[in-house]
């Protein structure tokens, strides 16, 4: 199959080397090893639709070889490396966010004499057992009750319905978003047989913790399609399930829609487990304002980017760019407001002129980024201080597919998947002691396009294009360590 057929661009050589592209891989003893050119590889990947590729070197940023540089591709969660950098740069990595109980009116006799406010300060990583934590301190107080209302805010970031529209409703890595955000804005659901049917919870749990919740229900369905449907119903989450797609039992985490009063109704449970009354949640767009009773604090940045760059968490992501976007001070209405404002500084501070995300995770597939771009960021030495030591270790393999713990490259790695759409970026260190920095995006974005309704589920040809793309990953790496040295 030609090039052309495939749907890959001639390469483009940005600094070809001046010997031969068949070297012999050093140390000595380790015999010679073919490196075969990158449109060799492409061709035998057989991957369909389109990849942009580059290598660069550690510390000058020199793009040493690139393939398909000009046509910019969506870097699924490799957006999320950019992130990183966004967010050190402008919060920096001891930044950490604080969630806030506030009493808006003095304490008489155990009774604060206003309302209660559970104040989002736009911690990603707030989950039950934080929420636990201040119910625990305001009991220290004194406080045993409340004369006014519980009010929950978030307003401290953008409130987002979805990360991406175009995703399934049940995925649960594509939640509302809101300054007030638990346990990465999921409910978790768990379903058992029993003798009259399924008995089926909705909790908010974490290992010491399982509080059921009120604002997401489920109800079980007699159909076989589709397997989940969601509607809003007031100010809760409507879900139903196909009893066929249930078998004997089982759990998984939904997302949230209601953010705030999902994390005010676990709160309240909270409080009640230490004696303290409040009444239900509701939102309150004003902020704040009164004496602080219990503060809890995220971990610094600089851990929550290590564990977002492995787990890949979306709205992890999210959040942090939003709160990065506001730092720079930009006006930040929506996720594509605040990628805008990512975008300006990639553009300003990083000379990445054509990165042009529309959110902070890669979820959209409407982003776009250049991989001789991020290759040369990645390869300049501040970044690659700052970015190295918070990414991920990438197995490599053996020809039958194993992972290959005596291999001598060693890579660091941000990974990125969509159906159709496979990519990764970071740092290929080996036995010869040269450095390279790299960025790999391949998509297929004319079957993205033809993914509708139930077909973005499991569509056929996705696990086929996945596989290939990630042995052309590896080809390439290993190529690059014998051409450049690694």
């Amino acid at each position: 199959m030609s090039l052309a057929a495939a749907g890959f661009a001639a390469p483009v050589w940005a600094n070809p080397p001046a010997k031969s592209l068949r070297p012999v891989l050093r140390p000595k003893g380790l015999g010679k090893v073919s490196a075969p050119g990158i449109d060799t590889l492409v061709r035998n990947a057989k991957v369909s639709g389109k990849l942009s590729v580059a290598v660069a070197r550690v510390g000058s940023g020199e793009v040493l070889e690139s393939f398909g540089a000009q046509s910019a591709q969506p870097p699924a969660s490799v957006a999320k490396a950019l992130t990183a950098l966004y967010a050190l740069h402008y919060l920096g990595g001891g930044h950490r966010f604080q969630t806030k109980v506030v009493a808006t009116g003095p304490i008489k006799n155990g009774v604060v004499q206003g309302d209660l406010v559970l104040r989002g300060g736009g911690d990603p990583t707030l989950d039950t057992d934080g929420l636990a934590d201040l119910a625990r301190t305001l009991k220290a107080t004194g406080v045993r009750g409340v004369s006014g209302r519980f009010l929950v805010w978030g307003g401290a970031m953008a409130q987002v319905a979805r990360i991406d529209r175009k995703q399934p409703d049940h995925a649960g890595y594509n939640p509302a978003v809101s300054g007030l955000s638990l346990n990465y804005n999921r409910v978790h659901f768990e379903w058992k047989r029993s003798a009259s049917g399924y008995v089926t919870t909705m909790d908010a749990r974490t290992n010491k913790y399982r509080p059921a919740v009120s604002v997401a229900k489920m109800k079980v369905s007699n159909r076989d399609l589709p397997v989940y449907t969601y509607k809003a119903v007031g100010k809760e989450d409507h879900w139903t399930v196909a009893r066929s797609a249930l078998a004997n039992g089982g759990a998984r985490w939904l997302p949230v829609r209601q953010p705030e009063l999902y994390a005010g109704d676990v709160f309240r449970t909270m409080a009640r487990s230490h004696g303290i009354q409040l009444k239900a949640p509701k939102i309150t767009q004003s902020a704040p304002r009164g004496t602080v009773m219990a503060t809890h604090q995220s971990p610094d940045l600089r851990t929550i980017l290590k564990g977002m760059l492995k787990y890949s968490t979306n709205i992890t992501a999210e959040m942090v760019g939003m709160a990065a976007s506001h730092a720079r001070g930009a006006q930040v209405g929506s996720l594509k407001a605040s990628a805008n404002a990512m975008n300006a500084w990639a553009a300003e501070t990083l000379g990445m002129r054509h990165a042009a995300l529309v959110d902070h995770s890669g979820l959209g597939e409407a982003s776009r980024m250049r991989a001789d771009e991020l290759a040369s960021v990645l390869a300049r030495a501040g970044q690659h201080e700052v970015l190295k030591p918070i990414l991920k270790d990438i197995a490599l393999r053996d020809g039958n597919g194993r992972v290959n713990k005596a291999h001598p490259l060693k890579v660091k790695a941000k990974t990125g998947t969509l159906y159709f759409v496979s990519a990764l970026a970071g740092y290929i260190s080996g036995p010869n002691n040269t450095e390279l920095a790299f960025a790999i995006f391949g998509a297929d974005v004319d079957a993205r396009a033809r993914l509708i309704g139930p077909d973005r589920e499991r569509p056929k040809g996705s696990r086929t294009f996945n596989s290939r793309s990630k042995k052309l990953q590896q080809k390439l790496i290993e190529r690059w360590a014998a051409v450049y040295r690694a």
